[in-house]
C-alpha cells in the first residue's frame, strides 16, 4: 500500500500565497505537473481498494473504500477548486485543456472546506453501492441475488412469476431513497463551488461544447433514431398482446415494463422467440453454439482477446488471467455488474464478470475487452488525459466490435460450419434492434431523469413518480402494478446508487455505428453493412488505435474526424445498418394503432 496522501503536496503557487504578484504559465505548468504526480499515485491506491471492495463485498472492505472514497474527493474537490486561481490566464493549449479537464474530473464534488459533508458524501456512496451489490430477494426459501433474478426475467414467460421477480429486485431500493436526496444537495453545493448551476450542468459541461447545445444534440440525435424506435415498439407490442392477451398488454399503450425479458426493460433480445418474423429464421442460435462447442467462461474471454490481436493489437498480460474475476464465486458476495478495469493506469488490465455461457455474455465479453484495449492504447499519455474525450467513446468501441459478430465472423472462428449462410436476414436484424434500437430511450432519459433531480424539478417526493413520467415519455412502458409512496425504483439500476452518468451509453450507440460503417469501408466491404466483419483486418486496427492512443489529449471532435472524417455524432450510419427492417416492421405495423 501506498502511503497516505497529504494534500500538502499540492500546494498554491508561491507568487499566489505571497499575493505580491498575478499568477504565471510557469506556476499553472507547476501546478499541473504535481497535480498529475498525486493523481498517479492516489488512482492506483484507490483503483486497488476498489476492487478488492467490488470481489469482497465486506464490512471491513466496505470501510476501506468508504476512506478511499472520502480522501480521493478531498484531493479532487481541492484540485478542482485551485484552478480557479488561473483563471483568465493565457495558458498554452495543452495546459487549458489539462486545466479544464482537472476542474470536471469529479463525478460528484463535495463542497471544499466541510470535511463532514466529503465524510459524508463517500459514505453516502459506498452504502448505496453495497446495499445494490448485495441485494437479494427471497423466492420458494431460496434468497437469489440479482444475476439469477435476471436469470428469470430472460427466461420466463409465465406473467406471474416475472411479475414477482420484477417488485422482488425494486424492494432492494426504498432505503436509499433518503441517502440518495442528501447526496444531491451535497454535490450540488460541491459543484456550486465549481462555477456550475448544479452538478447535472457539470456533468453536461465535459462535451467540449457548450452543456445547453450539448443537451440540443442529444436530443436531435434522439429525433433522429425515434421513428426506427416507434416502429419497433409497434410491433413488439403486438406480438406480446398476441402472447398475453389484450388484457394484460394494452393495444395502444404502454407496454408493462416486466415483460421485456430484461430486469429494466433496456434490452429485449431475450423475447426474440416470442416477436421473431415468420418464416425467416434466425439461422443460429449463439448460445446453443457456444453449448455444443463446449465454451467456457474462459474460452469466450480468450475468444474475445483473439478479435483484438487479430486487428494487430498485443495480446492482453499473463496478469489479466491471474487476477480477473471471469465466473460468479460461490462462497462470497460481488457486484456482478460487468467491468473493465485497469488498476494501476498501467498494464494491469483486469475484468469483473459472472460470464455465463450465452450469446448475450459472448458480446458482453468482447464489450469489456474493447475496454481494456483502449485503456492499453492510451496508457503512454499523462494522467489527465488517461481517458477517452467523450465517455460514449470507451462503449462504443466494444460496441463497435460486437457489430462485428456477424455469421461471416462467426465462421471464421469455427462456431458456424463454413457452409453455412453468411446473409444477414430480417430476423438477424430483428435480434440486433431488440437490443440496440429497444435500449435508445432508456440510455436517454436516465440522465433526463437525474439532471431533474440535480435542478430540483424532482424533489424526493416526486423521484419515482418522474423516473416513470420519462420511462413513459421515451419507452413506451409503464409499471404492471401502482408503485408505493416510498419506492425508489430509480435505485434498482446499478448506475444510480453507483453514480455512473448514462447519456454515456446513448451516445456510445450512435458512435458505435458510426465507428462500424468507417471500419468496414476502411476494410473494403461493399456488401450490406449488417453484414460486414473486420476480424482479422489489421489495416483498420491499425487506425483505429491511432484513435484510442490519443485518450483525451484532443477534444472529441478532433478524435472522430480522424477515423471517420467527420466531426458530429451522426445518426445516418444506425439507419442505414437497420434500414431493410424498419421496411419489414412498418410493413407488419399497417392497419395497428402505434404510439401509446
Amino acid at each position: 500500500m501506498l502511503p497516505a496522501l497529504s494534500l500538502a503536496l499540492i500546494p498554491l503557487s508561491a507568487a499566489q500565497a505571497e499575493g505580491e504578484k498575478a499568477v504565471t504559465v510557469e506556476d499553472a505548468k507547476a501546478f499541473i505537473e504535481s497535480s498529475e504526480k498525486a493523481i498517479q499515485e492516489i488512482g492506483e491506491e484507490a483503483g486497488r481498494i476498489a476492487w478488492v471492495n467490488a470481489n469482497f463485498i465486506t464490512y471491513d472492505t466496505n470501510w476501506l473504500n468508504a476512506l478511499m472514497s472520502e480522501r480521493t474527493t478531498k484531493l479532487y474537490v481541492s484540485l478542482a477548486n485551485q484552478t480557479k486561481q488561473f483563471d483568465g490566464l493565457a495558458l498554452p493549449p495543452d495546459l487549458a485543456r489539462k486545466m479544464k479537464l482537472l476542474k470536471l474530473n469529479l463525478t460528484l464534488p463535495a463542497p471544499e472546506n466541510d470535511p463532514a459533508k466529503i465524510k459524508k458524501l463517500a459514505q453516502i456512496n459506498t452504502e448505496m453501492e453495497t446495499i445494490y451489490g448485495t441485494g437479494k430477494y427471497e423466492i420458494d426459501g431460496e434468497a437469489l441475488s440479482l444475476s439469477k433474478l435476471s436469470r428469470i426475467m430472460a427466461t420466463s414467460r409465465d406473467y406471474d412469476k416475472l411479475l414477482e421477480v420484477w417488485k422482488g429486485w425494486r424492494t432492494v431500493s426504498p432505503p436509499m431513497k433518503d441517502m440518495y436526496a442528501e447526496m444531491v444537495g451535497i454535490a450540488n453545493q460541491g459543484s456550486s463551488e465549481l462555477g456550475f448551476k448544479d452538478t447535472g450542468s457539470m456533468w453536461r459541461s465535459k462535451y467540449d461544447m457548450d452543456p445547453d447545445d450539448f443537451r440540443q444534440d442529444v436530443d436531435r440525435l434522439w429525433g433522429e433514431v425515434k421513428p426506427l424506435y416507434d416502429s419497433l415498439h409497434c410491433y413488439v407490442r403486438g406480438k406480446l398482446v398476441d402472447h398475453y392477451g389484450a388484457d394484460k398488454v394494452p393495444a395502444d399503450g404502454p407496454i408493462p415494463a416486466h415483460l421485456l425479458g430484461n430486469m429494466w426493460a433496456q434490452s429485449w433480445g431475450n423475447i426474440y422467440p416470442l416477436v421473431a418474423a415468420e418464416g425467416d429464421d434466425q439461422g443460429y442460435d449463439l448460445t446453443k453454439l457456444l453449448e455444443e462447442q463446449n465454451y467456457t467462461p474462459l474460452k469466450m474471454v480468450q475468444t474475445a482477446e483473439g478479435f483484438f490481436t487479430s486487428l494487430g493489437f498485443d495480446p492482453l498480460p499473463e496478469t489479466f488471467y491471474e487476477r480477473s474475476l471471469i465466473t460468479e464465486p460461490r462462497d462470497r458476495d460481488v457486484q456482478c455488474h460487468a467491468s473493465a478495469w485497469n488498476v494501476d493506469g498501467k498494464e494491469d488490465l483486469r475484468i469483473k464478470m459472472c460470464t455465463e455461457v450465452t450469446g448475450e455474455d459472448f458480446n458482453t465479453v468482447h464489450h469489456e475487452l474493447g475496454h481494456n484495449f483502449y485503456q492499453r492504447a492510451y496508457n503512454h499519455q499523462s494522467p489527465m488525459y488517461q481517458d477517452d474525450p467523450n465517455d460514449g467513446f470507451h462503449e462504443a468501441i466494444g460496441d463497435m466490435v460486437s457489430l462485428s459478430i456477424t455469421p461471416k465472423y462467426l465462421k471464421q472462428i469455427g462456431l458456424l460450419p463454413l457452409d453455412a449462410s453468411e446473409e444477414v436476414n430480417t430476423n438477424i436484424l430483428m435480434a440486433q434492434a431488440l437490443d440496440k434500437i429497444a435500449f435508445l430511450p432508456f440510455g436517454l432519459l436516465v440522465d433526463q431523469w437525474r439532471w431533474k433531480v440535480f435542478n430540483g424539478e424532482l424533489t424526493p417526493d416526486t423521484y419515482n413518480e418522474g423516473w416513470w413520467e420519462l420511462r413513459e415519455k421515451y419507452q413506451g412502458v409503464a409499471a404492471p402494478v401502482e408503485r408505493a409512496a416510498d419506492a425508489f425504483d430509480p435505485g434498482a439500476k446499478y448506475h444510480i446508487p453507483n453514480n455512473v452518468p448514462y447519456t454515456r451509453y446513448f451516445l456510445a450507440h450512435i458512435f458505435q455505428f458510426q465507428f462500424y460503417r468507417e471500419a468496414c469501408r476502411i476494410a473494403g466491404w461493399e456488401g450490406p453493412l449488417a453484414a460486414c466483419s473486420i476480424y482479422g483486418n489489421k489495416e483498420v486496427g491499425k487506425k483505429f488505435n491511432a484513435m484510442l492512443e490519443t485518450g483525451s489529449a484532443l477534444p472529441w471532435q478532433d478524435s472522430l474526424e480522424a477515423f471517420t472524417g467527420s466531426r458530429e455524432a451522426d445518426a445516418t450510419a444506425i439507419l442505414e445498418y437497420f434500414a431493410p427492417l424498419k421496411a419489414y416492421l412498418d410493413e407488419q405495423n399497417k392497419g395497428k394503432s402505434c404510439g401509446w
